[in-house]
């Protein structure tokens, strides 16, 4: 990454999807559903990013505010990991989270056996599977340590290799699928990190093999200076489509803003990254209780007493109390009304946490959104297959294929259920609430 790194579907669903327009669904692969736990949710960045080989310190990122990034890679772990990370801690993830910056989880696993980076530890390739499954879960463990939630997106790096070698191809797919799947069965997001001609090239052609789980994520290296996130060399637009895609477009070099210089790389995302919580006072003079939905209709979870401390994931549109129908989503997993908690606004969003959403991948190529939960609904437009659906809330509407569950997204617009990989295609699924 940095120079000194050298880095089952029966006819009657084909028949549904034929009356829709659609193709066949794919298999269980490569759309892997992501395990949501219940105080979870999904956080994307747009914008510019840099990462640099360790993380900076408070101070610093205090002066970069001046700067035109928002999101900071870290190096949270990895055999092949070089810098030491003094700052990395909880406490600085969540001092920097509330200066408003976005992290980026970077873990620099086990690199291709035919990898030209020196010395480095690599992909066995009879344990491909075994060890990207353990990746992963070493790099969760690290993530949790230092805070980051479920349903953070955490990007394996991979670092440029032969891209001659197809069996060194093979195993780095074994590895990366198996890294998807971990991380999803444990509820974060899959990102990969892979040079343009190397990783990023063979993950796109693997794109709709039904022998590897695709990532959520490409972020790819080109140090060409164009920041677009479109029209890369072997990679078509319809891939990694829905904010789903970062660049790394510059290189090692020095940036100073407010008088603070870094050695940075330069990167533009538009793409999941951590989720952290954001702890904030309840304001009330009398008890509140947190429900299971955004809304006072729903049961009591939890009583919280004046002055409370509450730690906050998201937000979410529920019914309207007091000046504000902003909810906030807790780390328990219920809800509070923001009326009563000390965040930005008590009329509207509180511009740096984000709103609640479970993205997951489309099965299906030409996936409808329409304006409302249900076929007979206009037209918004579609999704391509393997598409990020952010899903916000889920409603009944028109049946399709084996259930009448339909998402909403984040957008406003709305797909049937049955073409997107969450846990069940026949009922709801958790942690979404009730449109």
């Amino acid at each position: 990454m940095r120079t000194r790194f050298i880095r089952p579907v029966a006819l009657a669903a084909a028949a549904c999807a034929l009356a829709l327009g659609l193709t066949t669904p794919a298999a269980a692969e490569p759309a892997t559903s992501v395990g949501y736990p219940n105080g979870s949710s999904a956080t994307r960045l747009t914008g510019l990013a840099f990462d640099t080989c360790a993380a900076p310190t408070v101070s610093q990122l205090s002066a970069w505010k001046a700067s035109p990034y928002r999101g900071v890679g870290i190096y949270i772990g990895g055999p092949n990991r070089t810098c030491a990370q003094p700052q990395l801690t909880a406490s600085w993830v969540n001092t920097v989270s509330r200066l408003g910056w976005r992290l980026i989880p970077i873990y620099m696993g086990r690199q291709a056996p035919c990898t030209f980076r020196a010395n480095a530890t690599e992909i066995t390739g009879s344990q491909a599977a075994a060890q990207g499954t353990a990746s992963a879960a070493d790099a969760i463990a690290k993530a949790k340590a230092l805070g980051l939630l479920p349903g953070s997106a955490i990007y394996g790096d991979m670092e440029h290799y032969d891209a001659s070698d197809a069996s060194c191809q093979a195993v780095v797919l074994r590895y990366l699928s198996s890294w998807t799947k971990e991380l999803h069965r444990q509820g974060y997001l899959s990102g990969i990190y892979a040079h343009q001609n190397s990783g990023a090239q063979h993950l796109s052609l693997a794109y709709n093999s039904t022998s590897y789980a695709r990532p959520d994520a490409l972020w790819i290296a080109r140090w060409d200076l164009s920041s677009a996130l479109t029209g890369w060399p072997g990679i078509a637009n319809s891939k990694w489509a829905n904010h789903q895609r970062a660049k790394q477009y510059r290189g090692d070099h020095n940036e100073t803003w407010n008088g603070v210089t870094l050695n940075i790389d330069s990167d533009n995302f538009d793409s999941p990254v951590a989720t952290v919580a954001y702890n904030y006072t309840m304001t009330s003079g009398s008890p509140v209780a947190s429900r299971t939905g955004p809304s006072l209709s729903y049961p009591a979870v939890t009583t919280y007493q004046p002055g409370s401390v509450v730690r906050v994931i998201c937000q979410v549109t529920g019914t309207k109390v007091g000046t504000t129908s902003v909810w906030n989503r807790l780390t328990s997993g219920a809800y509070i009304t923001d009326y009563i908690v000390n965040t930005q606004s008590n009329t509207g969003y509180t511009s740096w946490l984000p709103r609640c959403t479970y993205p997951y991948q489309t099965t299906i190529d030409g996936l409808t959104k329409r304006s409302g939960p249900g076929t007979s609904y206009s037209s918004l437009g579609s999704l391509p297959v393997g598409s990020l659906a952010w899903v916000v809330c889920q409603r009944a509407g028109t049946k399709v294929g084996t259930t009448s569950v339909w998402d909403r997204l984040d957008d406003g617009s709305w797909v049937t259920d049955y073409y997107v990989a969450n846990p069940s295609n026949t009922t709801f699924s958790k942690p979404p609430h009730r449109c």
